[in-house]
């Protein structure tokens, strides 16, 4: 027998009654978000780490809870907020880390909210290793994170590289509003500040060891399939014309001249990737290989711009 989905977001009062521990929510949680057809792709990556982490947070309790704890008895207003956590993310299809307004990014705690997209960038593994083979950590006294969002990449980056000066731009002052939210909760407003700028429009005569982006890079044809979870986020930081390339070919133009003479360039272009390599099958990219997963990042230079665009 089939179940719909509104019958399947709204349990019944004994159902609940018979469910007591974190374990049995946790997986009452994860077969009613399969029952409803969900799906992940906000950091989270499947229906039982997405019950884990909304029931440990409906109850105040951090991600990295032991599971030692899951066996706990909850009290009815606990059940009923956690119910009440689970069936918005059935109702809404809304991601897991807006619910929240929280999200995660090289171990760090990021406020979000829906101004700017979830943190998940392959990137972090590269904040993790300081970028490490393509610049040296000691050199990097200047580093522009282009179409911030949140500003995680860059604040993550404030950490990597303690004595560099950081800058957050993007074109969207909503996107901003929520990037100073996270250079205030981090303590950095002394080393990262926040700049509008359509890509480097405002950014004349700045030069950067370091610039990272993570732009919009989704094509025409993938933004008609996104699944509903996807439409919570802002469109302008997804979208990105028929081929998903408008903003990166920019970049790609544009960015030696805001390069130190050894500035290193990285950027994420996701499921593009290949069209990027069609439109451009001369150029010297250097694609990452990740050890936990993900692609469509390259890196490149200042040198091997300016030889390309001369």
């Amino acid at each position: 027998m089939s179940i719909s989905k509104q019958e399947s977001s709204n349990p019944k009062e004994f159902e609940i009654s018979e469910l007591n521990t974190l374990t049995d929510f946790i997986r009452w949680g994860a077969s009613r978000f399969v029952e409803a057809g969900l799906t992940y792709g906000h950091g989270l990556s499947s229906p039982l780490d997405e019950a884990v982490y909304l029931v440990l947070r409906a109850l105040y309790l951090p991600v990295d809870t032991p599971n030692t704890y899951w066996s706990s008895v909850l009290t009815k207003s606990e059940k009923q907020d956690v119910v009440h956590v689970l069936q918005r993310r059935i109702n809404e299809q809304i991601p897991a880390a807006y619910i929240f307004q929280e999200g995660w990014f090289a171990g760090l705690q990021f406020y979000i909210d829906e101004r700017v997209l979830v943190p998940r960038s392959p990137i972090v593994e590269l904040v993790e290793n300081q970028f490490a083979p393509w610049v040296e950590a000691d050199d990097v006294e200047t580093v522009l994170d282009l179409c911030t969002g949140s500003g995680c990449i860059g604040i993550a980056c404030a950490y990597a590289f303690p004595y560099a000066q950081v800058d957050l731009s993007d074109v969207s002052e909503e996107a901003l509003q929520v990037a100073n939210i996270n250079i205030n909760k981090h303590d950095a407003t002394q080393r990262v500040t926040a700049i509008q700028s359509d890509l480097f429009d405002n950014l004349e005569g700045k030069k950067y060891d370091l610039i990272v982006s993570n732009p919009p890079y989704v094509d025409q044809e993938d933004m008609q399939a996104l699944s509903p979870e996807f439409h919570h986020e802002p469109e302008l930081g997804l979208s990105s014309g028929n081929d998903g390339l408008d903003i990166t070919k920019k970049i790609l133009q544009e960015a030696a001249e805001h390069l130190t003479e050894n500035g290193v360039l990285v950027v994420e272009v996701g499921n593009s990737q290949y069209a990027l390599m069609e439109l451009y099958p001369d150029f010297p990219f250097q694609w990452v290989e990740f050890e936990r997963g993900g692609d469509g990042v390259f890196v490149t230079n200042k040198q091997d711009l300016n030889v390309f665009w001369s």
